[in-house]
């Protein structure tokens, strides 16, 4: 799930969710709910984009690893 995949990267690197939502611009909470409804395309490039990562990394779930 996108969530799942943008929290570990984000602990990996060392920054909040809450973090990357107050510095997106996101309301609070609403990366949170990425597991449960689907985000705006533009929303996860951005939070892609935030956490230096590509956009396929979130959507497949890889956590940014090499497998």
């Amino acid at each position: 799930m996108i969530y799942d995949e943008v929290k570990k990267i984000a602990e990996r690197k060392g920054v909040s969710i809450r973090q990357i939502e107050l510095d997106l611009n996101f309301s609070n909470g609403s990366i949170s709910k990425w597991n449960q409804s689907e985000p705006a395309a533009s929303k996860v490039v951005k939070v892609a984009r935030y956490l230096e990562v590509p956009i396929s990394v979130l959507l497949n779930g890889s956590g940014g690893e090499k497998e």
